[in-house]
């Protein structure tokens, strides 16, 4: 009787998965029959298929696209159920007019487009409204014209990430930021050209309430972020590390070591005179002049030039 009623119930439960299977492979092809079919194209629009039918190139070329795999096939929204005319807008006019540029006011986003760079601009912040573009009015790039598809292209996927203009984040700022992309190139730099970091590791293109649309709240808090061993607080503070870390460093590159706007010791001659402590021999005769011969450095001896925690590092020596 033990090996029957068995029998039995693995017979009932063979035949339940079996109804289950069934009904999640009809439930699926109905959901898939629902998703092919087309929606309805609302009044007053021409619908994603007339587009295709003279814009094939761009097309095929949109729809391969994250932004055209979404509206195209699976839209959350009316919006974007519109296809190609969520940004554009309404192409019914320009359709029946037999395809005629400046017809209907669709927007064509182009560099001859006469619309308004706000109007552009307005079109990708209707929907892009969250996280750091929450900042993009009256931004140091938006109070400047800069539109939207000046950084970014929807239409082709030509980056890996962000939809960018450019494969990388430095060849689309260096566009536009020419003598900050130059000073890459110099001997001491970020590691941008290696891609450890990219411009926006420490900006925020889209607008920040700081200047130079740093990310953090200053610029020595944008170093800090990586250079926490500079941060503090120390028992010796060094006054310039404290105002401005931009003070003596050129975070963009320079041909000096350490990025260093000047070489030493003339970096820190700017502020410390040489009376009673000259970095050039004091003669011939004097012993002691050698040890301002050799190195010539002021951290050869304060070292701790950041800051220090020593009892007796005033002067931020070893």
């Amino acid at each position: 009787m033990g090996r029957k009623k068995a029998s039995r119930l693995l017979g009932l439960v063979g035949g339940l998965g079996a109804l289950l299977l069934g009904a999640v492979v009809l439930g699926g092809a109905t959901q898939a029959a629902a998703q092919a079919k087309p929606a309805a194209v609302p009044s007053g629009f021409a619908g994603a298929e007339t587009c295709r039918s003279c814009h094939e190139d761009q097309f095929t070329k949109f729809e391969k696209t994250k932004m055209g795999r979404l509206f195209l096939r699976n839209a959350r929204n009316t919006k974007e159920s519109l296809g190609c005319e969520s940004c554009h807008g309404s192409g019914k006019a320009h359709v029946d007019a037999g395809g005629s540029k400046g017809v209907g006011g669709m927007i064509s986003f182009a560099k001859d487009d006469p619309t308004p760079v706000e109007k552009r601009n307005e079109t990708c912040t209707s929907c892009h409204t969250k996280g750091e573009r929450l900042f993009w009015k009256g931004s140091a790039h938006e109070s400047r014209d800069v539109a939207c598809t000046s950084c970014h292209k929807v239409m082709e996927d030509v980056s890996p990430r962000s939809a960018l203009a450019k494969p990388t984040v430095i060849e689309t700022c260096g566009s536009c930021h020419l003598q900050k992309r130059a000073q890459q190139m110099r001997s001491s730099h970020m590691p941008l050209r290696e891609g450890k970091m990219t411009c926006t590791s420490c900006h925020s293109p889209h607008g920040t309430v700081t200047p130079a649309l740093l990310k953090e709240n200053s610029a020595n808090d944008t170093c800090f972020a990586c250079h926490a061993d500079k941060r503090g607080p120390f028992l010796w503070e060094h006054a310039p590390v404290v105002e401005s870390c931009a003070t003596c460093h050129d975070p963009h590159g320079s041909n000096k070591e350490r990025m260093l706007k000047v070489a030493q010791p003339r970096l820190c001659q700017q502020c410390h005179i040489e009376s009673r402590h000259p970095t050039s021999p004091y003669g011939p005769r004097e012993a002691a002049s050698l040890k301002f011969v050799l190195g010539r450095s002021c951290v050869s001896c304060h070292s701790n030039i950041h800051g220090s925690n020593s009892p007796s590092g005033h002067a931020f020596t070893r």
